[in-house]
């Protein structure tokens, strides 16, 4: 049976801080929902109603695109072990970029990795829970290191040219704003 909360308990951030995998899902006003999954221990509860997850470097930047004009947001959680959950947190999304004021606050919250690109902050509005029994158990899983690797290889140069020609614009043409002034 599904349960509600209005804010993340400490067995709530506790399941989350164990978790090695979780999505994110963000639409515009029109166009495609984007569902992107992340993982590398880049997600930190900062209190009871906020969260927030590094952004690394990826083929697209949907979800600062689609932020930018629908804030709405959800981020969800499997248990993939034997203990079965599904955790989902509905809430209102902001992206934060190194140049801007709020970075200062938030970043020293993670381990900053070649690549980073930003960091996504969600207003926590409420949570819910479910049973996660059609979810299969995953007995290893583990970090890659691919990504970590490719931004090593590309370095500062090579991830802003990335971020030029991949990362400005959505799939949909909105943009992202990820080097603007």
């Amino acid at each position: 049976m599904a349960k509600f909360y209005e804010e993340l308990t400490p067995e709530l951030q506790s399941f989350i801080d164990q978790q090695k995998v979780f999505f994110t899902a963000t639409a515009p006003v029109a166009g495609r929902i984007n569902l992107s999954p992340k993982g590398m221990n880049t997600f930190r509860c900062l209190d009871a109603h906020t969260v927030a997850y590094l952004d690394l470097t990826g083929s697209g930047n949907e979800t600062a695109a689609h932020l930018q004009q629908d804030d709405r947001m959800t981020v969800m959680f499997c248990s993939f072990d034997h203990k079965p959950l599904i955790l989902r947190l509905y809430g209102r999304g902001k992206v934060v970029f190194p140049r801007d004021e709020a970075w200062s606050a938030i970043a020293p919250h993670f381990e900053l990795f070649p690549g980073t690109r930003q960091i996504v902050t969600v207003q926590v509005e409420s949570a819910q829970t479910s049973c996660g029994y059609g979810v299969p158990v995953c007995d290893e899983m583990r970090d890659r290191d691919t990504l970590y690797q490719w931004a090593e290889k590309k370095g500062e140069d090579g991830l802003r040219e990335y971020w030029q020609t991949r990362n400005l614009v959505s799939i949909d043409g909105l943009p992202t704003n990820l080097l603007a002034d």
